[in-house]
Formats: C-alpha cells, sequence, structure tokens
C-alpha cells in the first residue's frame, strides 16, 4: 500500500489526505473518514472517477490530491439533479461533455400506438431467447462497426460499451431480433432486475426506415405489457435525436438526465 498524506492551511485539524491503496483515498478528520475518492476503468478504457464528501471543502482537496496522480483524461457521471455535486467536478475543471436522459416509456398497445404493428414483409421477430447466437453476434458486430466509423461507441450509454475481450453480448437470452431468412437485421436488448430496461435497440444502416425498429419495440413492450409491467426505462442521449424520436413518438416520457464530465 502506497500512502501519501498531505495537508494545507496551518489549521491543527487539517483534513488530510490518504491514498489507502491503488486508485483509492480517503480524507481524514482525526481519524475519522470524512471523504472517500475512487478511481476504475470502464470497459472502453476510459478512466472514470467519484469522490463522496459532506463538505465542499473535502471535496476540493480529494479531488486535488487525486488529479495530481491519474493521468488524463479523466470522466464522471453525474444525476444532473444533484446541482451541488455537478459544481464540484465543475470547480475541479471538468467540463460537460454530454447529457444522457432517462424516459419512462409506457408497455400498454394502446398508449405506444403500436398496437397491430408489424415488421416488413419478408422480416420476423424472433423472441427472447430463441435467437440462434451466431446470427445474434454477427448483427450485433456489424451494428457496433457501423456506429463506431461514424460517431463512435464512446457516445453510447456505459451498458452497449464493448466488454473484456470484444465480447459484447452481454446475456444472449436478453435479445429479441429482426431476422431476414438469411440474416439478422436488428436487435433489442431488454434486462428486468427491479425493473424493465431497454439497453439497446439497433438496425443494420442498409434496412433503416423500413419500420424494424418500431417492430421490435412493439413486441418486446407488448410483451412486457402481457407480464404486468405498465413501464420499462431507457437512457437517450441528447444528441440522438434520431432516437429521442422514436421513443417520444410512442409517448415515451424523459424524467431525469445524467451528464457525462470530462477533464
Amino acid at each position: 500500500m502506497n500512502t501519501k498524506p498531505c495537508t494545507s492551511g496551518l489549521s491543527e485539524n487539517a483534513v488530510l489526505i490518504t491514498r489507502v491503496a491503488d486508485r483509492q483515498w480517503h480524507a481524514l478528520d482525526d481519524d475519522l473518514v470524512v471523504g472517500r475518492g475512487h478511481a476504475e476503468d470502464r470497459p472502453d478504457g476510459r478512466l472514470f472517477v467519484s469522490i463522496d464528501a459532506w463538505h465542499d471543502a473535502t471535496f476540493d482537496r480529494l479531488a486535488e490530491a487525486m488529479l495530481a496522480e491519474l493521468p488524463a483524461p479523466l470522466y464522471t457521471v453525474v444525476d444532473e439533479a444533484d446541482v451541488e455535486l455537478a459544481a464540484a467536478w465543475l470547480r475541479a475543471g471538468f467540463t460537460i461533455r454530454r447529457r444522457e436522459w432517462e424516459y419512462a416509456v409506457p408497455t400498454d398497445p394502446r398508449v405506444t400506438g403500436l398496437d397491430g404493428v408489424l415488421p416488413p414483409s419478408g422480416v420476423t421477430i424472433v423472441p427472447a431467447s430463441q435467437a440462434d447466437e451466431a446470427l445474434l453476434r454477427a448483427v450485433d458486430r456489424a451494428i457496433r462497426d457501423e456506429v463506431e466509423a461514424t460517431v463512435g461507441w464512446q457516445s453510447m450509454p456505459a451498458e452497449v460499451i464493448p466488454r473484456p475481450e470484444g465480447d459484447t453480448i452481454v446475456d444472449p437470452s436478453k435479445y429479441a431480433v429482426a431476422a431476414a431468412p438469411d440474416r439478422y437485421l436488428g436487435l433489442i436488448r431488454v434486462v428486468t432486475v427491479n425493473r424493465p430496461r431497454i439497453g439497446l435497440v439497433a438496425v443494420r444502416a442498409v434496412d433503416q426506415r423500413r419500420g424494424i425498429a418500431r417492430a421490435l419495440l412493439a413486441h418486446a413492450l407488448g410483451t412486457l405489457h402481457r407480464s404486468g409491467f405498465a413501464a420499462a426505462w431507457t437512457e437517450v442521449q441528447e444528441s440522438n435525436r434520431p432516437a429521442s424520436s422514436l421513443f417520444e413518438g410512442i409517448g415515451a416520457r424523459p424524467m431525469s438526465s445524467n451528464v457525462e464530465l470530462v477533464r
């Protein structure tokens, strides 16, 4: 363990900042922990930091110590409703990189307007847990390559960032797909823990604007509605207007927002 204490000012009760482990810091006041800082690598290779402290001065001291030792660039994510925390990171020299909205998505087809929506001719919807894994991985890889060639996968929510060793399919049983006779055209992933969450809905570029995404949503939301769920949740980057329009067009409502900051 490498411990590096530092103090500032002349007060006998100055907070002591200590690195207690690799990429972990504590703020101590008379041996009482009054703040914690942590840094971790995300699967896409970016370094994210977090600080939990009761007082602005303690936050600032932790941030100063961490930023002095960590390599740039650094990232963090903040609930935009937490104005004080966002201000603390801005004070530490971070700037807003992007904003992500969380939507509540109704499942009732009478509300979404998806009642009776079918996939285009020659396309079928394969329910979750029934997709061919090889074809699923192929369409996922193709869609990711298309996105990477344009806006880049760093613009996507953390939930859909590639996992270690290039494994981009979290759990094949969670994906429903739109299928042509010889290949898959699009996919949707829904995970239900405490509440249903749409982690990804995507269609290959050549097959877009055919109503496939709406058909995938109609299938997934209809399945959730029949299972007794009144709503699902999803996150959309503010700049992704096609995705926002897709969800808002079926009655989804923005409920909160997160901001990703970078230094």
